[in-house]
């Protein structure tokens, strides 16, 4: 990156804050190659959408060339959720680690969990060596839930050993953490930036004013998802203040006044 400006310090990857998680609905070979060639510094991980790995055709291929991008890769919550629904889990564990696949993601905004189950499985695929993202909140917008049962939830799956816990907003960007017009429930990211450390949360924000809300609220460094391939840049610049939406004020030297 050219030194001309002053710009914020980006962590390096492997990251653990500013995470960028790209939502890939069905990209081939060459567009991940794409993708990687002009922002891969900027991806830091892919999810391949809900039950796509099980119908993609060139699920091999891609895991590898996202792999020789040195690029981790995890699948749709909806994966797990039928795992665990159907008692396939030990099975699913082993397809997972035959594909060379180190996250998991662990959600029940489907299905009916119990939380003291839910944190069990958080448990159960960290004791077997994966990365654990899990999520908490429905997919369904009109199912509301209290700001401290948000709390409450995300810290036991924190404790339960979480790497991250994804605050849901379905690939839409109007459920969850967001009302049904997109906009930010900011009363609720209140509660949770008071009663959790941030860094261990990833905000789906699919949308371009999601994006610059959180970066606004949380600084460069916030970790986003559900960002779609053709928006990584725009996020890299944002994060940057590149872009007007978030670029610092201009800075005046107090002996330039009159």
């Amino acid at each position: 990156m050219s030194g001309f400006l002053d710009l914020p310090a980006r962590s390096a990857k492997p990251r653990d804050a500013g995470v960028t998680s790209v939502l890939d609905r069905g990209l081939s070979v060459a567009e991940v190659d794409a993708l990687m060639e002009v922002a891969g510094a900027s991806v830091d991980l892919v999810k391949l959408g809900w039950g796509t790995a099980l119908v993609t055709g060139n699920l091999d291929a891609k895991l590898a060339r996202y792999r020789e991008h040195g690029v981790d890769v995890t699948f749709g919550g909806t994966l797990t959720e039928l795992a665990i629904r159907d008692d396939r889990v030990p099975a699913y564990v082993d397809w997972l680690r035959g594909l060379g696949i180190r996250h998991v993601e662990v959600s029940d905004g489907t299905i009916e969990l119990d939380p003291d189950r839910k944190r069990e499985l958080i448990a159960h695929f960290v004791a077997e060596g994966f990365r654990v993202l899990s999520e908490v909140g429905s997919k369904d917008d009109t199912r509301i839930m209290a700001p401290y049962r948000w709390v409450e939830l995300i810290q036991g799956e924190l404790d339960a050993g979480a790497w991250k816990v994804i605050a849901e907003a379905r690939e839409s960007g109007t459920a969850g953490i967001y009302r049904a017009d997109g906009e930010v429930r900011m009363g609720l990211i209140d509660e949770l930036a008071h009663g959790l450390p941030v860094q261990r949360l990833l905000f789906e924000a699919p949308r371009k004013d999601q994006q610059v809300w959180f970066l606004q609220r949380f600084g460069h460094e916030v970790n986003l998802g559900n960002i779609a391939p053709t928006d990584v840049l725009s996020l890299e610049t944002l994060r940057l203040g590149l872009r007007s939406d978030t670029m610092a004020p201009e800075r005046h030297d107090p002996e330039d006044r009159a």
